[in-house]
């Protein structure tokens, strides 16, 4: 049904299709930024993955570029230029499940990573090993938040949002 890269280049509608996913994940993002840890970025970054393939990172390096330009580039930006990306590749791995609950359990498991993986990018300014342990101990609270709400979004959401997409992406402009 998928297949992982085409080698042709994006069409004007993939294009957009794709920049709208981008500033979808960055205006829900903002939106819901008085909720520590809610947000639909990987529940966007699944559906992106599964209908476009590899082509996902065209949205997420849009959206990480958005943060960046709006937000600051400081040390967190720089750690979601391979946190964002790792979660498009690990959908790509699973991508032939179409289970909700395969991609909730995946979001919530991320949602879990997602501190640590953010620590990863801090690991000098934080002292080595030990700086690291101490964000992550203090980062569990936040940490089960976001993978709590990644898994419940994207549970709750995941099939309505299939059926649109199956609505506005064809198969034969899927990758």
């Amino acid at each position: 049904m998928r297949s992982p890269i085409r080698s042709d280049r994006l069409s004007v509608r993939e294009l957009c299709i794709l920049a709208f996913f981008a500033a979808l994940m960055f205006s829900v993002k903002t939106a819901l930024a008085s909720i520590p840890n809610v947000h639909l970025n990987a529940l966007l970054i699944i559906l992106v993955t599964l209908y476009f393939g590899w082509r996902a990172l065209y949205a997420v390096g849009v959206y990480i570029l958005l943060e960046g330009l709006i937000f600051g580039f400081s040390i967190w930006w720089f750690s979601y230029l391979y946190v964002w990306p790792l979660l498009v590749a690990l959908v790509m791995l699973f991508r032939r499940n179409d289970a909700p609950l395969v991609w909730a359990v995946l979001a919530g498991v991320y949602g879990l990573a997602f501190g640590p993986l953010m620590y990863l990018g801090y690991f000098a300014i934080l002292g080595g090993w030990r700086g690291f342990g101490a964000m992550w101990i203090a980062g569990i609270p936040y940490d089960l938040i976001h993978a709590a709400s990644n898994f419940l979004t994207v549970l709750i959401l995941f099939g309505p949002l299939s059926k649109i997409m199956d609505r506005f992406v064809p198969a034969r402009e899927r990758t």
